[in-house]
This record gives C-alpha cells, sequence and structure tokens, in this order.
C-alpha cells in the first residue's frame, strides 16, 4: 500500500490523489513513456546548446554574476497571493469544514493566518533590508550558522523540484476530464514546454505569466464570494435567504469538538504554504526596500479575506454534513456546488480549468523558485559553481535546467516500482515548507538582535515588523507545533503506527543529516550577535 505525503492530509490532499491514481492506473502505455523521454532530452539538449558566448559571468571571483531586478510591486504581491490560492481553497476547504464543522475550521485557518502573518512581516524585514535570491537560506548562514543556511537552501530547492513532478503527473489527469482519450503524454510535454519558457524568457516574463494565472484565480475566488453573499441573503438563487441556519445544526458549529479542530489547524498550514515565494523574489525586485513592504501588507489581508470569507460562505450555504464536502472530486468541490445552485451548467468544467490554471501556476513558480534557490546556494559555496552561470537574459540557465530535469526524473520514477519510489520522493518533501518556516521565525529572530548588539538603529530598516520579539516567537512555537503534531495519531493507539511516523516526518531526519552533515564537516558554529553580516551590498 503506497502512503501519501503529508501533504496530502485533509486539506490538501489533491494533488497527491491525483498522483497516486496516474502511478496505479500507470496512465501512460509504454510507447508513450519513450515519447516522453526522447521529448525531454530534446528540450534540455535544445535549451543547453546555446553559445559559451552568450554566458555572462563575472570575472572577478569575488563578485557573484547579477540576475535581473525586473519585477514590479504588482508581479511580488501576485506572485506571493496566488501562490496560495489553489486546490487547498477550492478542493479541501470543503474537507475542513465537514471535519470540523464551518466554526472549527474558520478557528484553524484564522490561528494559521496569524502564523503567517508574523512570518510575512519577519520575512519582508529582511527581504526589504538585504534582498537575496537565496532569501531564508542566505539570512541563516548570515544570521545563525552556515550549515543551518545550507540544509535550508537545499530542503527548500528538493521541496520545489519534487512539487514539479507532482504538477506534471496532476496535469495530464486533469486534461483527462475534457480529452479522456488523448494521449498523457502530450498534456506532459506542453506542461513543460509552457513553464520552461516562461522561465527561459525573462524574469518579467515569468511575472507576467505568474500575475495573470494569480488574477484568474483571485477573480475565480471573488466573484464566489460576492455571488455567496447574494445567495446567503435570498436576493439571487431562488432560494429563502439561509444566514446562519447551516452553522449550528446537528454539533456545529464545532464538529467533532477540539480534536477536529485540531486536526484541521494542523494541516491548514498547507494550503498556505508558497507565501515565502515573496523572499525568494526580493532578489529580483526593483525597489525591494518600497515594493517588499507594500506587497507583504497588501498579500496578507487579501489572502486572510479570501479564505475566512470564501469558509464562511461555503459553511452558510451547505450544511457540513453534506456527504459531498469529502469528495476529492472537481465535480462536487464547494465552488462547483455553488455556482452549480447559481445555475452554471457548467460549473464543474470551469472549475477543472481553474483547478488547471492552479497547477501551471504551481509548476511555474516552483521552477522559478528552486533555480534562484539552487544559484544562491552556488554563489554562496554550497552548490556546484556551474550554476552560478546566467545568461544574457539573466536567467540562471544551469540551475533552471537541472531544476526541470530533477522534477522529470521524479516523475519519471513513478513508471518503475509500482511508483513506491515516486511516492517516498513526495513524502521526503512534506515537511520542507514548514522547516522554511521555522528557518524565517529564527533568522528573523536573530536579525534584530544581531541589529540591537552592534549599535546599528532599527529605524534604518526600510520596513520594522510588528510586535517584536513576540511575533517570530509566537510563529516559530505555532509552526513546531503543526510540524511535530503533523500525525500524532500514531502514538495514540495501542501500538505506535511507525509506517505513518516515517511517511509523515521523514523530511525531519532529512533536513537534520544536511545540517548536521555540513556541520561536522566543516566545523561550524553558530554565529555570535556581534559577528553577523549585517552589511548589504550595492
Amino acid at each position: 500500500m503506497l502512503g501519501l505525503s503529508p501533504k496530502g492530509t485533509e486539506l490538501s490532499r489533491f494533488n497527491d490523489v491525483l498522483c497516486y491514481r496516474f502511478v496505479k492506473n500507470r496512465g501512460i502505455q509504454l510507447s508513450h513513456r519513450i515519447v516522453l523521454v526522447m521529448a525531454f532530452f530534446c528540450l534540455f539538449v535544445k535549451e543547453g546548446s546555446f553559445k559559451l558566448s552568450e554566458i555572462k559571468v563575472n570575472q572577478l571571483e569575488h563578485k557573484a554574476p547579477k540576475l535581473k531586478k525586473e519585477l514590479k510591486s504588482r508581479h511580488i504581491t501576485m506572485i506571493s497571493l496566488g501562490g496560495t490560492i489553489g486546490t487547498g481553497l477550492f478542493l479541501a476547504s470543503g474537507g475542513a469544514i465537514a471535519q470540523a464543522g464551518p466554526g472549527g475550521a474558520l478557528l484553524a485557518y484564522a490561528l494559521i493566518g496569524v502564523m503567517v502573518y508574523f512570518l510575512m512581516t519577519s520575512l519582508g524585514e529582511m527581504a526589504a533590508y538585504m534582498p537575496s535570491s537565496g532569501s531564508f537560506s542566505t539570512y541563516a548562514s548570515k544570521f545563525v550558522d552556515p550549515a543551518l543556511g545550507f540544509a535550508l537552501g537545499w530542503n527548500y530547492w528538493y521541496n520545489w523540484a519534487i512539487t514539479i513532478a507532482a504538477e506534471i503527473a496532476a496535469v495530464a489527469l486533469i486534461m483527462k476530464y475534457w480529452f479522456p482519450d488523448s494521449s498523457s503524454a502530450l498534456w506532459t510535454v506542453m506542461f513543460i514546454a509552457i513553464v520552461l519558457t516562461f522561465n527561459l524568457l525573462s524574469v518579467k516574463s515569468y511575472g507576467e505569466s505568474e500575475y495573470w494565472f494569480a488574477m484568474i484565480k483571485v477573480a475565480t475566488v471573488v466573484v464566489f464570494i460576492i455571488v455567496s453573499l447574494l445567495m446567503i441573503f435570498g436576493i439571487i438563487g431562488g432560494q429563502a435567504p439561509v444566514g446562519f441556519t447551516n452553522f449550528f445544526i446537528s454539533d456545529g458549529p464545532f464538529h467533532g469538538g477540539f480534536l477536529a479542530t485540531f486536526g484541521i489547524f494542523l494541516a491548514a498550514g498547507f494550503s498556505f504554504q508558497g507565501t515565502e515565494l515573496l523572499g525568494v523574489t526580493a532578489g529580483e525586485t526593483d525597489d525591494p526596500g518600497k515594493n517588499i513592504p507594500k506587497a507583504v501588507k497588501s498579500v496578507f489581508w487579501r489572502i486572510i479575506l479570501f479564505y475566512i470569507l470564501a469558509i464562511a460562505a461555503i459553511g452558510m450555504l451547505i450544511p457540513f454534513t453534506d456527504a459531498r464536502l469529502l469528495s476529492e472530486d472537481i465535480a462536487v468541490s464547494p465552488f462547483t456546488l455553488v455556482f452549480e445552485r447559481l445555475g452554471i451548467a457548467f460549473a464543474a468544467s470551469l472549475m477543472n480549468a481553474i483547478i488547471l490554471t492552479a497547477m501551471l501556476s504551481a509548476g511555474n513558480s516552483g521552477l522559478y523558485a528552486a533555480s534562484r534557490m539552487l544559484w544562491s546556494l552556488a554563489v554562496d559555496g554550497h552548490a556546484p559553481k556551474i550554476f552560478m552561470k546566467i545568461n544574457r537574459r539573466g536567467i540562471p540557465i544551469y540551475a533552471l535546467l537541472a531544476t526541470l530535469a530533477v522534477g522529470c526524473l521524479a516523475f519519471l520514477a513513478s513508471f518503475f516500482g509500482d511508483g513506491v519510489v515516486y511516492m517516498w520522493l513526495l513524502n521526503a518533501s512534506g515537511m520542507s515548507g514548514f522547516i522554511a518556516w521555522l528557518g524565517i521565525a529564527i533568522s528573523h529572530y536573530r536579525f534584530r538582535k544581531a541589529f540591537e548588539v552592534q549599535g546599528l538603529d532599527p529605524k534604518l530598516l526600510p520596513y520594522r515588523a510588528k510586535l517584536f520579539p513576540f511575533g517570530p516567537l509566537f510563529a516559530f512555537t505555532l509552526c513546531m507545533i503543526v510540524v511535530l503534531g503533523q500525525n500524532y495519531t500514531a502514538f495514540t493507539n495501542e501500538t505506535v503506527d511507525w509506517y505513518g511516523v516515517l511517511v509523515s516526518y521523514i523530511g525531519i531526519p532529512l533536513f537534520l543529516a544536511f545540517w548536521f552533515g555540513y556541520k561536522i564537516k566543516h566545523k561550524t558554529k553558530i554565529i555570535p550577535l556581534q559577528e553577523c553580516d549585517l552589511e548589504v551590498e550595492k
């Protein structure tokens, strides 16, 4: 029996479910596999066969090649916002309401939202002062311990590289909804070609593509909220006003009590992962001191409003006892059910298209974030120097191609050994996002303390996080609870479910192995506050 990764628990299991079905059903025949392998090879050979004269490498060894700062405020705002709006909201929100009731789901999402707010402000403060594509990996290396920065960087790169594989598998199945007899190989190659093209053209083309991908998702949520409010008050939909009636049926609004709400709380964080992309984009942002704080402020409130209002609307319109909320089928997602009640006959096709957009967006952002992190690791001496090279368009070409190659290889692994290797690759990335968040909280706390110890005035910061030091400490504590509690039920039975423990927590020992392996080899120590590198490159 294959185990789904922690990413597939409760609130954002859609991708893992699709991947599992893909592996189980062996959706691509042998001939199609050969086509896929050849297509991947051709893509890599074609994109890797550029002239060496196109590579712009700084000849001074002490300076790193520079990326182009072409991302505007609207780009980074929508990149970070779009990274959090996906299947976690469109599909898994229904399961959250069914399991914990509308009150429990709202409380769980609100708590995670507060945690994410403090993490965003922490990251925003550091990114505005010291913009870097290495983001929290670079900050950890400068303010905590180079070994921690090394481990965080590779952890984050691996997470997004594997995400690309998951999206490749999911897109083929999404397209089967409309074209059941079509070749999965065709959709897979098209997906790879699209995300590769956006990332190869320029960072601006990536920013524009993500802007419009995110705009489609945001527009869907806004329309959904407006339509839902009109239906709640009986203005449209042909029914009497429902108000809070569905909130208090049965044992609502907190169905299942504390443990049910706690379970949703533990899983809700997966829906918000992607907000940290804002830190990665800082290295290619025009005027980060101005644009990063602006993005931080706007993204948080929009995310909270979208999630809270959407969940509240679903809870009011659809009884949490409705078994359809637990379904993983797009045809009965909560968004589809509401749109169908309004009389939109093609609601299922509409939501399938929105989910497809979310898949493209995730793959697009995953390739961008992972390639920039790999480039930054090379700049810091934590990865082979070949990944430092950038082409004339300001793209870290080798880092980009290597990342896509790893994602494709992980995807191809699903065809061998009943997909066991592929599923374990997914399992290993399950904790990566939360580990990155812990790294952000630790780095920010040390950054501000170093600022004070070195006699610098916090007023020099372009943006200051609210409620320091409470913010990073609160976020760290809450995030640690989420990490350690992911599969607490494995320990509550008469016998410990060791397989479940391994599936849920395998990412933690792997991260620690990278951290302490580097620490032992290079004999690194925690950097004293007075020695933390606060110098900003001009």
